[in-house]
């Protein structure tokens, strides 16, 4: 069965910056577009950034120039590098996957969440 698998959330402080992973199994993950979410305490689960098949990236403007989406098709593997963080950056972070050529919009499969709390 298809498996998302995030890693790397934690504790840190405003300002560092944290790399989050989204391991794939089950799918063959070069065919699927991929993208990251999130969602804080009391809050929907927002858009983050989406990567396509084809390479091509997209950014909510919160994170735009902060965060980093990138893909390793050799690894199955789905990657969010974040820089600068702040405290509202505080939310459960989820990878999800979509078969389809354009770009994530109804995702067919997610992650289980990794929290990321930054203090301030």
């Amino acid at each position: 069965q298809v498996q998302l698998v995030e890693s790397g959330g934690g504790l840190v402080q405003a300002g560092d910056s944290l790399r989050l992973s989204c391991a794939a199994s089950g799918l063959t993950f070069s065919w699927y577009a991929m993208g990251w979410f999130r969602q804080a305490p009391g809050k929907e689960r927002d858009f983050l950034a989406a990567i396509t098949r084809s390479g091509s990236t997209n950014y909510a403007d919160s994170v735009k120039g902060r965060f980093t989406v990138s893909r390793d098709n050799a690894k199955n593997t789905l990657y969010l590098q974040m820089h600068s963080l702040k405290p509202e950056d505080t939310a459960v972070y989820y990878c999800a996957a979509q078969h389809t050529t354009g770009p994530i919009s109804t995702p067919d499969y997610w992650g289980q969440g990794t929290q990321v709390t930054v203090s301030s």
